[in-house]
């Protein structure tokens, strides 16, 4: 990862918070995205403590012109970019279909789907400029489970997979690889909200998946157009 520059987006906490700090201790510059002030400061302090580099960008990704903008710094600033982690996004409420709330859909929309269309459309020229561009969209299985009550969050994922693929199929003749990563049940704050009665201790910590994310966004990972489920790989540990 020396010499890397890698966009980290919801990285003041869960997933994203232990990637960021995994990258950056893999010698990767991290730049890292969220809405919480607070939390990409102690991020900031973390990455520092172990001697990494780290750029912090607070936004919120609905502010689609916030990622254009972002691209253009990042042009700027380094000319490429060498890793992407579209970590960030939003459950919304668990509830009937018929009762899900229109301001509701087009968060949920707007963050797990739009957002990522828009850093695919914004970054697509920095990643091709990296002699080893990775990215890297999380997703879920109920993606393809359709568990009743999950209607809006399972159709963002499911339209993310779909488009994310057929990006994936766009640049297979290019130096990019582009990846789905499902982390199935970890011990997030989205996670305590979906299953508040579940004990914590008995779903894995975010640090289990971070060498799994490291090496999908490395130089030497030449996987693209997989979808990755996190319990079916060697990283995997009960």
């Amino acid at each position: 990862m020396k010499g890397r520059v890698t966009l980290v987006t919801g990285a003041s906490r869960g997933i994203g918070y232990q990637s960021a700090i995994a990258l950056a201790k893999a010698g990767s510059h991290v730049i890292a995205t969220a809405r919480t002030q607070g939390g990409l400061e102690d991020l900031d302090d973390a990455i520092q403590s172990l001697g990494g580099e780290c750029t912090l960008v607070p936004m919120d990704l609905k502010n689609l012109d916030g990622i254009d903008q972002l691209g253009k710094v990042i042009h700027d600033r380094w000319g490429k970019l060498d890793g992407l982690l579209a970590n960030a996004g939003t459950l919304g409420e668990i509830t009937l279909a018929s009762h899900t709330v229109p301001k509701k859909w087009d968060e949920i929309i707007s963050v797990n789907l739009t957002a990522n269309y828009r850093l695919i459309r914004s970054l697509d020229t920095l990643l091709k400029a990296s002699k080893s561009g990775r990215a890297l969209f999380l997703t879920s299985s109920v993606a393809n489970s359709h568990p009743a009550y999950w209607g809006a969050y399972a159709a963002s994922k499911a339209a993310l997979e779909a488009f994310v693929s057929c990006y994936a199929k766009e640049v297979e003749i290019t130096d990019l690889k582009v990846n789905l990563l499902n982390p199935g049940a970890m011990r997030t704050a989205m996670r305590a909200k979906a299953m508040p009665g579940e004990n914590p201790e008995e779903v894995p910590n975010p640090l289990l998946i971070t060498p799994l994310i490291v090496d999908m966004l490395s130089a030497s990972c030449k996987k693209n157009d997989s979808l990755v489920n996190f319990r079916e790989t060697i990283y995997y540990k009960k």
